[in-house]
């Protein structure tokens, strides 16, 4: 958004009148005078940007925050860390993770920057434990570095749980739609974490497979997870970017890993699920469209 600088209307000037003008010099009405110069459109425009600017503030500033301490703060993989946040003590910030997707805004005690978080944890494990994990991506100068620097018994503070999360609904019963296709890369994998423990019937499905894309192995999370998906039902495709000579498995980015396996044998009955970064899931989607696959199956949490 481009800034525009107004310069201040000057305060209009009366006429000098000389000591050597004739008495028949020119009046001016104290009406004319006095009147106020007409201010440019941009200038209202300022003053509107400005009003809808500290409307913004006042909402932000009615945020609810809620303290709660750190049960655990270890690594996870290469610049990833598992965080556990002991929600117990709030059972509404509890009860306010129903949808696996969901995220929230987290702040530590050395920085007002909050940092928005996906919970990957499934909402059940809130409900019965009142905890919320993280799969949290350390990154230099960001709150995030600062929360992987904390340890358990330190204290951060959260909002309520907020997004719509995936609307699992739309791909729904698992009947009708047998072909489920997951799409996560890096850190993006959180939220999925939080869907495949939820329950959302892979073991109903004829074809559930989670195509999920890092650098390498040392950048890739929840693989000893991996063997319990498999068992619900969830079929695990690696795609490493940069592998080492060692790697047989799929290598690039998780579209191209997707575009030469494809196996979409009914659209109509195909729904997809994306988390990641934003070109992965734009070529993706276009991927599904392509082959016929609905765009309102194709479920984000954003």
């Amino acid at each position: 958004m481009s800034i525009i600088t107004l310069s201040p209307t000057p305060t209009p000037r009366l006429p000098r009148i000389s000591s050597h003008a004739p008495c028949r010099s020119q009046s001016f009405p104290m009406t004319t005078l006095l009147r106020p110069k007409p201010q440019p459109l941009l200038f209202h425009l300022f003053r509107r940007q400005l009003s809808v600017s500290a409307a913004a503030a006042v909402r932000q500033d009615t945020t609810a925050w809620t303290s709660a301490p750190l049960l655990t703060v270890s690594p996870a993989a290469d610049l990833l860390f598992h965080v556990t946040v002991d929600v117990s003590d709030s059972p509404d910030l509890a009860a306010s993770y129903t949808k696996a997707g969901q995220y929230l805004q987290l702040k530590v005690p050395v920085s007002e920057k909050p940092s928005f978080l996906a919970i990957a944890s499934p909402p059940s494990l809130a409900a019965a434990k009142g905890v919320f994990e993280f799969l949290v991506k350390s990154v230099a100068g960001s709150t995030a570095e600062l929360l992987c620097g904390l340890q358990k018994g330190d204290v951060v503070e959260l909002t309520p749980a907020m997004g719509k999360g995936f609307e699992i609904d739309q791909i729904s019963p698992p009947q009708d739609y047998q072909t489920v296709l997951i799409f996560a890369t890096g850190s993006g994998i959180s939220p999925i974490r939080s869907l495949i423990e939820s329950g959302f019937g892979a073991d109903k499905r004829s074809d559930v497979r989670l195509y999920y894309g890092t650098r390498n192995l040392k950048r890739m999370a929840y693989q000893d997870r991996f063997k319990e998906w498999e068992l619900s039902g969830v079929e695990i495709v690696p795609v490493l970017s940069q592998p080492d000579q060692t790697w047989t498995g799929e290598q690039g980015y998780v579209q191209a890993a997707f575009a030469r396996a494809k196996k979409i044998f009914s659209p109509q009955s195909t729904g997809a699920v994306l988390c990641g970064q934003k070109p992965m899931a734009e070529e993706v989607t276009s991927l599904l469209v392509a082959d016929g696959v609905s765009a309102e199956k194709i479920l984000k949490n954003f």
